[in-house]
C-alpha cells in the first residue's frame, strides 16, 4: 500500500518554472514506474511523462518535451517533475501515479493516485 502526495504546484507567468514533488510513503516505490499525469478544466486526465525503476527510461509527452524533466530520488521514496517554459495550456492539477500493469499511456493502468496539485500559468 502507498501513498503519494503530490506538492509544489502554485501560480506563475509564462515562460517561468516550476518543480513538483510526489513524496510516497507506506513502502518503497524503488522498484516500480512512476508517471505524471494531468487533468485541465473540462478535459480528460492525460498523461505526461514516466520514469523507469532506476531511472535509466524516461518518456515524455510530445508538448512537454524539451520543457520538461521527470527524475526521481529512491533514497527519499520522491519523484520529481522540473516543468520549464510554461505555457498557459499547462495549466492543469497535476497527479503522480504508480504504474501496475496494462498500457504504460493510460491512466487506468496505475494506481496510488494522490490528491494533486494546482499549476497554473498566466500569460
Amino acid at each position: 500500500q502507498v501513498q503519494l502526495v503530490e506538492s509544489g504546484g502554485g501560480l506563475v507567468q509564462a515562460g517561468g518554472s516550476l518543480r513538483l514533488s510526489c513524496a510516497a510513503s507506506g513502502r518503497s516505490i524503488s522498484s516500480d514506474y512512476m508517471g505524471w499525469f494531468r487533468q485541465a478544466p473540462g478535459k480528460e486526465r492525460e498523461w505526461v511523462a514516466r520514469i523507469s525503476s532506476t531511472s535509466r527510461y524516461t518518456y515524455y509527452q510530445d508538448s512537454v518535451k524539451g520543457r520538461f524533466t521527470i527524475s526521481r530520488d529512491n533514497a527519499k521514496n520522491t519523484v520529481y517533475l522540473q516543468m520549464n517554459s510554461l505555457k498557459p495550456e499547462d495549466t492543469a492539477v497535476y497527479y503522480c501515479a504508480r504504474y501496475v500493469r496494462g498500457n504504460l499511456y493510460a491512466a487506468t493502468s496505475y494506481d496510488s493516485w494522490g490528491q494533486g496539485t494546482q499549476v497554473t500559468v498566466s500569460s
